[in-house]
């Protein structure tokens, strides 16, 4: 019998995974990875605006029994943190409370750790909160599309070139995507890019238009 590359913890959280599901309205959520690159984790957050700590999150995974396992770590690593020391966990720190990962799957860890930082980022540019006001530029439009599902495909928004063009300018960023603004899948590219250009500090409004 082959035995499994998987502690007995990562085997107990891939067959019960904690904190699985969909918060509806959160407070915050964020989507890392891709499933055609074979792991994809979303995260969503529920966070008491008074003390700062996050009440409840919940994770969808879609990948192996690591991406899973993390997942599930992560979430139950978080809740009950504030904001600032759920920032503090590390892929070191879950791989450690999981009691080991093949080195191969090291990437998940680290996926799910940067999904639970997109989804505080994503609060605390909600909120105002944000400490470091960097500017908005093309580079930093182009950085948040690249989490932007193009969902034909599995892959990102730049690498599948459905990025036509992209303008910033006086507070208004403007997306053009080479599909048909009738296209199955246009209102929701359109709803995730608001998700990820809406609530940065100097954009006033996001316009997204497209090319057939």
């Amino acid at each position: 019998m082959t035995q499994l590359p998987y502690t007995e913890t990562v085997m107990e959280h891939f067959k019960n995974p904690q904190n699985v599901g969909r918060i509806e309205n959160p407070d915050a959520k964020s989507v890392e990875g891709s499933p055609s690159c074979g792991d994809m984790v979303a995260l969503y957050l529920l966070v008491d605006e008074d003390t700062q700590t996050i009440t409840d999150i919940k994770f969808e995974s879609y990948g192996c029994a690591s991406n899973i396992a993390t997942g599930s770590i992560i979430t139950e690593l978080a809740k009950g943190r504030t904001l600032e020391k759920a920032k503090d966990i590390t892929w070191k720190e879950a791989t450690e409370a999981l009691g080991g990962l093949p080195p191969i799957k090291t990437h998940c860890s680290i996926l799910a750790v940067d999904g639970l930082r997109a989804a505080i980022e994503n609060y605390e540019e909600k909120h105002g909160l944000v400490k470091e006001r960097v500017p908005t530029t093309k580079n930093v439009v182009v950085k948040r599309l690249k989490r932007v599902m193009n969902p034909i495909v599995g892959l990102d928004l730049v690498r599948t070139k459905l990025v036509d063009d992209i303008e910033v300018e006086d507070g208004v960023v403007r997306v053009e995507i080479k599909l048909a603004e009738d296209h199955q899948f246009a209102p929701n590219i359109r709803e995730e890019i608001h998700e990820k250009l809406d609530h940065l500090w100097d954009v006033e409004k996001v316009v997204v238009t497209y090319e057939a």
